[in-house]
């Protein structure tokens, strides 16, 4: 394994050292973690929304990337990058169903040694991209720095491996001189966690699914950005297709449901169709897949001054009652101020209301579900965000691949791979600028309430309030060389108690010996 990831590391850097035609991009980072935590992961906002690389409440970590950028006032250009994540960090406890013992063991489990955490190729030609590889992303129109995150395209876990193509930025809709302009975006993946939800799975009940592949689309329309008013308006959408689901009770394998791929399957997880019927069709009788999405609208005005204001909403579905609205008031909704000096005391500031609370309603009832039956009606409710009948939670090596304001499956130390509170109700702040001089800041605070899920609700509601606090300067002696800390804290029963600090030492820097 070791052998492997050197050898591809090796290759990958060759690649871009010989390739860079623009300055290659470089950077090392030491980072280390302490703290205590009832769970022995991190506390919230310090796993969060930063590509799944810290979870642990005590780590250290050792950080290289190297990319070089797309060149987009070129009609043809190139990226690449490589980084990889090394260092030791403390376990948590899982449990596991143990065969001899008869029962329920705690099992400790930590984040490997080494991981390639992105490493990927990508053209452009004009507007177009095409992409292959790992390479993390952030929302398309949410600020990932100081919001929750977004409901679908967070950089919240780990990237999946995939091939991208779409549009680099919005384009221009011919004959419309500008005025309305689209961007979209097509990916197929494949998910490479099978051996951490191995590790993870208590084995005892519920089910596994491995070998799942993935994709995503979106599409947006934007209104002329160079006026001072202008709008976004589209849809995102996510699904998990194929795959290995098996259910186990007390250690013992009572069913297996595997699928068996074809090409057509591809076609049809682009363009939903109905699904195969009967106990190993491995789907849904509905929709090919499990999909879930969400409706985008983000209207921003620009002041004379450059300041910004804007005012947005994501609106989740999982099936057709959601994408009709019909689970009422939930969803993002958020205002976000931009300030036209980004050294300002007050650079940039966001205030969030997320509600998961409605789902339809709490009851899903289909007459063709369930033959011979005398009741005709409907009821299109339970949609469980982030959860399906026959395949894993919306994660990726425990961490949501959405927005984490839904707890992830990591927090699970119980072994069960399906989100328990998805009806969360809450409030989310931050903001960020500029002390004085090279040090900045950043301030995040949330509060939260869950009533669990419809099918496993919680007797009492759980709370969890989160702060943290950041800093982070520039040494002025060094350039490139910046010095970052952290103090984060929870509190209540949804996360559990715990406080935690971080601190990094970051060096960027630019080669510019192959450029021009």
């Amino acid at each position: 394994m070791n052998k492997k990831f050197a050898i591809i590391t090796a290759a990958a850097m060759s690649a871009l050292n010989l390739a860079a035609e623009t300055p290659l991009h470089y950077e090392g980072e030491l980072l280390g973690t302490a703290g205590k935590s009832n769970s022995g992961l991190a506390p919230y906002y310090i796993m969060s929304n930063n590509g799944g690389v810290v979870t642990q409440s005590k780590t250290l970590n050792f950080r290289a990337k190297a990319w070089k950028e797309l060149d987009l006032s070129k009609r043809f250009s190139y990226s690449l990058g490589a980084d990889f994540v090394t260092g030791a960090a403390s376990e948590a406890d899982y449990l596991r169903y143990d065969t001899q013992a008869g029962e329920m063991l705690p099992v400790g489990r930590k984040p490997a040694a080494i991981w390639l955490q992105q490493l990927y190729a990508e053209v452009k030609y004009r507007g177009v991209f095409l992409m292959a590889g790992m390479k993390e992303r952030t929302s398309p129109l949410l600020n990932s720095k100081l919001g929750v995150g977004d409901y679908i395209q967070s950089n919240n876990a780990r990237p999946v491996p995939e091939v991208r193509i779409g549009f680099v930025d919005f384009q221009n809709i011919p004959f419309t001189n500008g005025w309305v302009q689209i961007q979209g975006e097509i990916s197929y993946g494949k998910y490479v966690q099978d051996d951490w939800l191995e590790d993870h799975y208590n084995y005892y009940g519920n089910f596994i699914n491995t070998g799942v592949w993935t994709h995503y689309k979106r599409c947006y329309f934007r209104t002329k950005p160079s006026q001072p008013f202008s709008v976004t308006v589209g849809m995102q959408m996510y699904a998990q297709f194929g795959g290995n689901a098996r259910t186990f009770s007390k250690g013992v394998l009572v069913k297996e449901d595997p699928y068996d791929l074809k090409f057509k399957d591809f076609i049809d997880v682009f363009m939903p169709t109905r699904g195969g019927k009967g106990e190993n069709a491995g789907d849904s009788q509905y929709y090919y897949g499990n999909s879930l999405g969400s409706w985008d609208f983000v209207a921003r005005y620009r002041f004379r001054d450059n300041t910004e204001l804007k005012a947005y909403f994501q609106w989740p579905y999982e099936d057709g009652s959601g994408i009709g609205k019909l689970n009422g008031f939930d969803g993002i909704w958020g205002l976000e101020y931009k300030n036209k000096n980004d050294k300002a005391p007050i650079a940039n500031a966001v205030i969030e209301y997320i509600d998961f609370t409605n789902q339809s309603g709490p009851t899903h009832w289909a007459p063709n579900d369930n033959p011979g039956s005398t009741m005709t009606g409907e009821a299109t409710g339970g949609d469980s965000y982030y959860n399906n009948f026959r395949y894993n939670s919306y994660m990726n090596f425990g961490m949501s691949q959405g927005t984490p304001f839904i707890p992830s499956t990591i927090y699970n130390r119980n072994g069960y791979l399906k989100v328990f509170d998805n009806r969360i109700r809450g409030f989310h702040a931050g903001v960020s600028g500029n002390i004085t001089g090279n040090l900045d800041y950043r301030f995040l605070v949330s509060y939260r309430n869950s009533l669990g899920t419809y099918s496993s609700p919680r007797i009492k509601k759980a709370k969890d309030t989160s702060f943290m606090v950041e800093a982070s300067y520039a040494l002025k002696k060094v350039k490139g060389l910046s010095l970052k800390g952290q103090f984060a804290m929870d509190r209540g029963d949804l996360l559990g108690d715990s406080y935690g600090v971080l601190v990094s030492l970051k060096y960027d820097g630019i080669l510019n010996i192959f450029g021009k």
